[in-house]
């Protein structure tokens, strides 16, 4: 952990404006390895408790948001059925930013460049608190399950495939 001030990012901002608990945590950035497993084991707490966000494309309702835990990988068929698509597929690196005003490793379901639906993994409910993108690489937020579900108006479904 560094030990230098967080700087607050947006999705922290909007966490404030509407008065949800949380705490900001950082770590070292290594840009050849993004993933949410190292990012957990860098904040020393189980890869578990720490969920990725996805961005796909449902042939119905555009972008949407997808939250699962580090380990986990993305159920495609399962967020088109959650989602009320006949089809979903990841949007193409290149259109994360565009999209979300975020980059790869720093992409938050909160405060992006529009509020797109949010699904959040049911292995959440599994932890009291659950840690996020802060919107910045090495930058995590740390709330519960139903506040982020709160602030984001997320879905939780089953959406994971190997969550466990």
């Amino acid at each position: 952990m560094s030990s230098k001030k967080i700087a607050k990012t947006n999705a922290a901002r909007l966490l404030e404006r509407l008065e949800i608990p949380f705490t900001l945590h950082q770590a070292d950035v290594d840009e050849s390895d993004l993933s949410a497993v190292t990012m957990a084991r860098k904040l020393g707490v189980d890869p578990g408790c720490v969920f990725k966000t996805l961005v796909a494309r449902g042939d119905r309702t555009g972008v949407i948001m997808a939250c699962i835990p580090a380990a986990a990988e993305l159920n495609l068929k399962a967020l088109a059925t959650a989602s009320g698509n006949k089809h979903v597929e990841m949007v193409h690196l290149k259109e994360v930013l565009p999209l979300t005003g975020y980059i790869r490793g720093g992409c938050s379901p909160l405060a992006a460049k529009k509020d797109y639906p949010v699904f959040l993994d049911e292995h959440a409910i599994l932890w009291e608190r659950i840690y996020i993108s802060a919107g910045q690489r090495g930058v995590q937020l740390c709330l519960s399950p139903d506040d982020l579900c709160r602030a984001t108006g997320a879905t939780m479904a089953e959406i994971a495939s190997n969550a466990d």
